[in-house]
């Protein structure tokens, strides 16, 4: 089992639209951040979290040709806005539904936000063929179980998820004790950390640090990057267990 980084780019992605900064202006390829999201593969599966906006790119870049499930953190724009992109897999899938999974409101605003995909009146071609299911509490898809991490992302409580040994928290400012006993014995551990500044919804650089330091995981990754962190400048200032992810970036399981 391995876990690629598809992005980990914050919601702007890297470089930022009109913006001429140091990190924005880089030539390293590792500063060059689509939208977050990663894939877990096993030998015959592939499990995707979230649908981010650059999902068409991300899979040509990794030569991904099929997605077997997706798992949803929240409904916000970055993390949802390609799931219109799955109907490629379904397509090159024979068609057959795509089972999706999030926490109740999650599942209800993608519901609101992509209407179309879910009507049945014959108004519209060509569209994504998905199950969607509810979940809080764990759960088994191909044999694999899912752990649901509830966290905050500001006032907003969201999932973040732990599949083995391996937990993936983005987009979060705040993790309740109950869920700190869920990450016990976490080996490799993804956090979102936004940048150095402090910022309302999530974490920065040092809290994200201060987080894994109670974990205690083997390797922390850290994600969801703004364009304040230059790859080959801030990863070196990390504690030797703490490094940056980077667009590409395979981990083996």
């Amino acid at each position: 089992m391995k876990l690629i980084f598809f992005g980990c780019g914050t919601s702007t992605g890297v470089p930022v639209i009109g913006c001429h900064c140091e990190v924005c202006s880089s030539t390293d390829p590792r500063d060059k951040r689509t939208r977050s999201s990663v894939l877990i593969r096993t030998s015959d599966k592939n499990i995707l979290i979230d649908t981010s906006t650059d999902l068409r790119t991300q899979s040509l870049a990794n030569k991904i040709e099929r997605i077997d499930a997706v798992l949803f953190t929240h409904p916000h724009a970055d993390h949802i806005h390609g799931i219109d992109d799955l109907r490629a897999f379904n397509l090159a899938q024979g068609g057959a539904a795509i089972p999706c999974y999030g926490e109740e409101n999650t599942i209800e605003r993608i519901k609101v936000m992509f209407d179309y995909i879910f009507r049945e009146d014959g108004k519209d071609g060509w569209k994504p063929n998905l199950k969607t299911t509810v979940i809080d509490s764990p759960f088994t898809i191909f044999g694999i179980e899912i752990i649901p991490i509830r966290i905050f992302h500001g006032t907003a409580s969201i999932f973040g998820y732990r599949i083995g040994s391996v937990a993936y928290i983005t987009d979060c400012s705040s993790i309740p004790e109950e869920s700190f006993k869920l990450l016990e014995g976490t080996e490799i551990l993804i956090l979102g950390a936004l940048r150095y500044k402090p910022h309302p919804t999530h974490f920065s650089i040092q809290q994200a640090i201060d987080t894994s330091n109670i974990i205690k995981p083997k390797r922390t990754i850290l994600t969801h990057l703004s364009h304040s962190l230059a790859y080959n400048r801030d990863n070196e200032l990390l504690p030797p267990n703490v490094e940056l992810a980077y667009d590409g970036l395979t981990v083996e399981l």
